[in-house]
């Protein structure tokens, strides 16, 4: 049983890491470099992520810099970062590339919203599978005769509050976002 627990808690902090790192790729109104995590650079032919080609800053909440080490890499990063889904529009002086990163409007402040609480839904069917997973695992001991019923019991509770516990994180890195976003 105890082994179960470990795995179900395993799968619950799996699922927060996941939302953690999905939320961080939303972008706000600030300017972060990890809206570039995503983005590949055609580098000799591999996709490469663009953080192994450049060197990223945030000089101003405001405005991303990238210096790539390699000067003929620029119109390859500026394409990479056209084509992705940020709705950046990047500026270069032959040397350094700039992504100013306009403020939100009130429209898109609820689509990212709507988004965050769409990844943290996901997160929460995510968690509650794993505690469904774990609970049929005990039913199936205590149905072979490995548990007695009291424990299967006191180890379905203990479950349901590791459940419970994983849930209310989620609401909180939810809110966190949804007030980061909403930020003017």
């Amino acid at each position: 049983m105890d082994a179960t627990q470990k795995k179900c808690r395993s799968l619950m902090e799996a699922s927060i890491t996941h939302l953690k790192r999905e939320l961080a790729r939303i972008r706000t109104g600030r300017a972060s470099t990890s809206l570039l995590d995503e983005i590949r650079v055609d580098y000799y032919g591999t996709p490469t992520p663009v953080a192994q080609v450049a060197t990223l800053a945030v000089p101003e909440p405001r405005l991303i810099t990238l210096a790539p080490w390699d000067a003929g890499l620029i119109p390859a990063i500026e394409r990479a970062i056209q084509q992705s889904d940020l709705g950046l529009t990047p500026s270069n002086d032959g040397k350094l590339i700039r992504l100013p990163v306009p403020p939100l409007t009130e429209e898109r402040r609820k689509e990212f919203v709507k988004q965050a609480h769409k990844l943290g839904e996901e997160a929460r069917v995510s968690i509650r599978n794993a505690r469904r997973d774990a609970v049929d695992q005990i039913k199936k001991l205590q149905k072979d005769g490995e548990v007695s019923e009291d424990d299967a019991k006191r180890a379905q509770d203990s479950i349901q509050k590791m459940t419970d516990q994983f849930g209310h994180q989620v609401d909180e890195i939810l809110k966190r976002k949804d007030d980061e976003i909403l930020e003017i």
